[in-house]
């Protein structure tokens, strides 16, 4: 015996237009960040560690960039020099310090640099 499939009731149609997903704050973070460190950089890893104090809740983000490539190692450098300045505009959200923990370079084979830094993110209550 074969089934009908248009008798069964079906919950999404081809075609349906969902809502926009809003972004969690960490992905808006992560934009931010590529906007500053360019087109060539590449987000290797990324951890979250929640962060309060007496007054402020917020996240600690802990974040490794790599920049491969001459282009992108420029790129990198200029990251380097204008992260801990950089104002981030994040709704809801404040960074409230953007620091550069490490940064590797190697140049035989080809030109490559991984930047890892860690920012401060407070919810604004």
């Amino acid at each position: 015996m074969l089934l009908d499939p248009h008798a069964f009731e079906t919950k999404s149609v081809i075609g349906t237009v969902l809502p926009p997903r809003r972004l969690a704050g960490s992905e808006r973070l992560l934009r931010a960040v590529r906007e500053v460190a360019g087109p060539h950089a590449e987000v290797v890893s990324h951890d979250e560690t929640p962060w309060a104090s007496i007054t402020f809740t917020g996240a600690r983000h802990k974040l490794v960039l790599r920049f491969a490539g001459s282009e992108a190692v420029s790129d990198g450098e200029s990251f380097v020099v204008r992260l801990p300045e950089h104002e981030f505009q994040l709704r809801g959200r404040l960074v409230a310090d953007a620091a550069v923990t490490r940064v590797d370079h190697e140049l035989l084979r080809a030109p490559l640099m991984e930047v890892e830094c860690e920012i401060l993110v407070l919810d604004e209550a």
